[in-house]
């Protein structure tokens, strides 16, 4: 049987907002899975100013295996600060963004890292998609909006489950702070010439918690930072 690919180093981070129910489930699904795919490997919760257990919980894990580290904010910024405080935070030649929900498969690393190093950005495509109808019809809609307004050709841009190369990462400065960050993650990375692939991931049912992406505030908050992205990148367009 084939030994899965491996990475030298693999830097996990979990976007958590309240999370108390899924988090310890999460990160020990990846201390058990990361040794197939990287020598070196850490976990890095990112509490978005929980009101729950979750920053507990995460600091318990922490102390129990070195492996684990966490990143607080004091209150919730939001899941593009989230984003790009797991960022900031990841200190290994590999980083994988994987929601902290549980809705992805430790395992399924194998299926982004098999790509390494032929591309710098792996992105998973949820088939399957376990949600309501309505935030899947959400989903379909942005998608095809964003695919048209910032011409990204990727079919699930918003899936919770990337590979980036760390060196690319490095590269960019985010502004986004809420929703919106994938798209703007994506648009710059491909504005650098990564190259970029898409595989197919499963999406696995929400077991414990609440979903807040189809918060209207949340939803407003995202086309704002669409549309302020779109005029920043034609700004920085006109310069080069």
């Amino acid at each position: 049987m084939n030994q899965p690919a491996r990475v030298p180093g693999l830097s996990v981070f979990l976007p958590s907002h309240n999370e108390e129910a899924n988090v310890e489930r999460v990160v020990r699904g990846y201390l058990a899975a990361l040794p197939r795919f990287a020598q070196v490997y850490e976990v890095i919760v990112v509490n978005d100013g929980s009101d729950d257990r979750t920053g507990e919980i995460a600091e318990r894990l922490a102390a129990e295996d070195s492996h684990v580290r966490v990143v607080h904010h004091p209150v919730n910024r939001g899941y593009g600060d989230a984003v790009s405080s797991g960022i900031r935070a990841a200190k290994l030649p590999y980083v994988v963004l994987s929601d902290g929900d549980g809705q992805f498969d430790p395992a399924e690393l194998a299926k982004l890292v098999a790509f390494v190093p032929e591309y710098d950005v792996v992105v998973g495509r949820r088939i399957h998609r376990a949600d309501h109808l309505i935030r899947k019809l959400n989903g379909a809609a942005w998608t095809l909006l964003v695919r048209t307004l910032m011409g990204v050709g990727i079919h699930d841009i918003d899936c919770g489950f990337k590979l980036f190369k760390r060196e690319f990462l490095d590269r960019i400065v985010l502004r986004a702070r809420g929703a919106m960050i994938s798209t703007e993650l994506m648009t710059r990375l491909v504005g650098l010439g990564a190259r970029v692939r898409e595989v197919e991931v499963t999406h696995l049912p929400r077991l414990a918690g609440e979903q807040s992406g189809a918060n209207l505030k949340v939803v407003a908050r995202a086309f704002k930072e669409l549309f302020t992205l779109y005029g920043d990148l034609r700004r920085e367009a006109k310069k080069d």
